[in-house]
């Protein structure tokens, strides 16, 4: 049975899907662009803040589904600009550790309303004991 995710902590979806599904022990975030649910805005800067913010979506969403970025299997991430590989590389390294997430990274021509970095994971919500 598919299990809706939702927080005030995170962007609203923006149109006909949710910020993230549970199936099983599985949860599958939406992709996060880079903006503060606070104000409904883009944050400032470049890369290395719009990957920040992304990944704190993305942490939310985790947190509300009652796992954690430490549990994250599976990462895409889609950049605007692959010459934005080492920056945004950089900060994603502050929210993993290993055994790190499996991973895809690709460039593309655009992503929504212009952001620099997109992010969407697939993580494990693992059992209580006992």
């Amino acid at each position: 049975m598919k299990q809706v995710i939702s927080t005030p902590k995170a962007p609203a979806a923006i149109g006909p899907y949710s910020q993230a599904i549970r199936v099983g022990n599985l949860v599958y975030t939406s992709g996060q662009i880079p903006i503060d649910p606070a104000t409904g805005s883009f944050v400032e800067g470049g890369i290395k803040e719009q990957t920040r913010q992304s990944l704190t979506n993305v942490k939310a969403i985790l947190e509300e589904a009652g796992t954690c970025m430490a549990n994250v299997v599976k990462t895409t991430v889609f950049m605007a600009d692959m010459g934005d590989f080492a920056d945004m590389n950089s900060v994603y390294a502050e929210f993993f550790a290993e055994p790190f997430p499996a991973r895809s990274a690709v460039a593309v021509k655009t992503l929504p309303k212009g952001a620099l970095v997109e992010i969407e994971v697939i993580a494990e919500v693992l059992m209580r004991t006992k």
